[in-house]
C-alpha cells in the first residue's frame, strides 16, 4: 500500500505568524495562519483538511460498504466539522461530526443505521481518530 506525504512550512510565532501546506501530489497547497485556525481570517487549516479527509474516507468506505449490501449508492454526501478547543496551555482536537446523506436505491432507514454505525468505526480515518477525540454521526437517506 502507498504512503502519502505532505509537507509545512511555518514562519514565525503563533500571532504574527504564516505557513504553507502542500501535498505531495501537488492537488493541495495552501497557505494558513493563526487567524485562519483560530479566527475566521478565510483560508484552511490542519482542522479542516482533517474534516475533508474525513469526510472523503467516511463516503468511500460507506459506499463500499453499502454496496455489498445490495445497496451501490447513488450519492453518499458527507460533510464534517472538526473542533479545536483550548486545553491547559495549549490546544486540543475535541470533536469529529460527521453528517451523511445516502441515496441508494432499496436502502432502507435500518440497514442505513447499522451500515453508518459500522463504518463510523471502521473507516481508515476513524481508526486513527477513536479514543482521541469524539466522533459523533447523523445519518439520512436523501
Amino acid at each position: 500500500m502507498p504512503t502519502r506525504r505532505a509537507t509545512a512550512t511555518w514562519e514565525g510565532g503563533l500571532k504574527t505568524g504564516k505557513g504553507t501546506l502542500a501535498s505531495a501530489s501537488g492537488a493541495v497547497k495552501a497557505p494558513y495562519s493563526a487567524g485562519m485556525r483560530f479566527g475566521s481570517e478565510p483560508g484552511t487549516n490542519p482542522e479542516e483538511l482533517l474534516a475533508a479527509a474525513h469526510a472523503g474516507c467516511y463516503s468511500m468506505a460507506l459506499g463500499a460498504a453499502l454496496e455489498k449490501e445490495g445497496h451501490a449508492p447513488e450519492h453518499v454526501d458527507t460533510s464534517a466539522a472538526c473542533t479545536i478547543e483550548p486545553q491547559g496551555e495549549g490546544f486540543r482536537i475535541t470533536k469529529m461530526e460527521l453528517q451523511v446523506r445516502v441515496r441508494a436505491p432499496g436502502l432502507d432507514r435500518a440497514t442505513l443505521d447499522r451500515v453508518a454505525s459500522v463504518t463510523k468505526e471502521a473507516c481508515p480515518v476513524s481508526r486513527a481518530l477513536i479514543g482521541n477525540l469524539e466522533i459523533t454521526l447523523d445519518a439520512q437517506l436523501a
